[in-house]
């Protein structure tokens, strides 16, 4: 039987087309619109972080407004260096008492010691921080303000985020609590002797009385300490701690005098 040929002339166009043409190629996605679909789904990812961002930041804002407010006029349980402290030595003394069950030469001798000016400025004494910047030292800058904000609110140790938080913090503190809460508040959680926090506690365990008994010599020791605890004694004071207790000693019947103990001491 003779082979049949087919004449691609005779078959329709489109059938030829079919067979003789390539398949068409998919046309190329220009390289930006590529980028941009790909970048696309990052987007809303980002926009997740930052809000997530933000509200964590509100969160802590209102965390330490509503702080603020609570300890204006409730005693702080506890602070983070008074925990890492019980923890490391098995337990700490403290013992808080208003303002009111303490010396008034225990404040002024406070003051005196660690912030003259304590009457003076917002939180923040600049002349101080101008002289430390001056010397190349943060000595002397640190107001109780500040202190109070650091022992209260933050942790011990330098950090940038500790300076910055303590920096924004101690307007709102000095805003909302008189002077005379912040030198109270000061006075109970500070360090006097290796795990003994606050004045009450401190004259019970160097001099054996209450707070409210301690006389000026005494309340200028335990105020010459308080820049470092741990290496001096108000009990078994060096020739440095006695030294600096005269010049407190001074110092608290200068401001008393002089009217920059009027914003705590009537």
């Amino acid at each position: 039987m003779p082979t049949a040929h087919l004449d691609p002339a005779t078959l329709p166009v489109a059938i030829v087309a079919a067979m003789t043409d390539s398949p068409e190629k998919p046309a190329k996605k220009p390289r930006k619109a590529a980028e941009k679909a790909a970048a696309a789904p990052l987007l809303p990812m980002r926009r997740r972080v930052l809000r997530w961002a933000g509200r964590i930041a509100a969160g802590i804002a209102v965390l330490y407004a509503a702080l603020i407010l609570l300890f204006s006029f409730v005693p702080p349980p506890i602070n983070f260096y008074q925990i890492g402290e019980a923890a490391r030595l098995g337990g700490i003394e403290k013992d808080w008492v208003s303002i009111e069950e303490m010396a008034p030469v225990m404040a002024r001798s406070a003051v005196a010691a660690e912030d003259a000016n304590f009457c003076l400025h917002w939180g923040f004494d600049m002349a101080a921080i101008r002289e430390a910047v001056a010397e190349g030292s943060n000595r002397g800058a640190s107001t109780i303000s500040q202190q109070t904000v650091k022992n209260v609110f933050l942790w011990h140790g330098r950090s940038w985020l500790r300076k910055a938080l303590e920096g924004l913090l101690t307007p709102v503190v000095e805003t909302v609590w008189s002077k005379q809460r912040i030198l109270e508040v000061y006075l109970n959680v500070a360090e006097f002797d290796e795990g003994v926090f606050g004045v009450q506690a401190a004259a019970q365990h160097h001099f054996g009385v209450d707070a409210r008994d301690l006389s000026a010599t005494q309340a200028a020791r335990l105020a010459a300490v308080l820049p470092d605890p741990k290496g001096r004694s108000a009990s078994n004071p060096s020739d440095f701690v006695r030294s600096r207790t005269r010049s407190i000693i001074s110092g608290a019947e200068t401001i008393a005098a002089d009217g920059r103990a009027g914003c705590f001491q009537e």
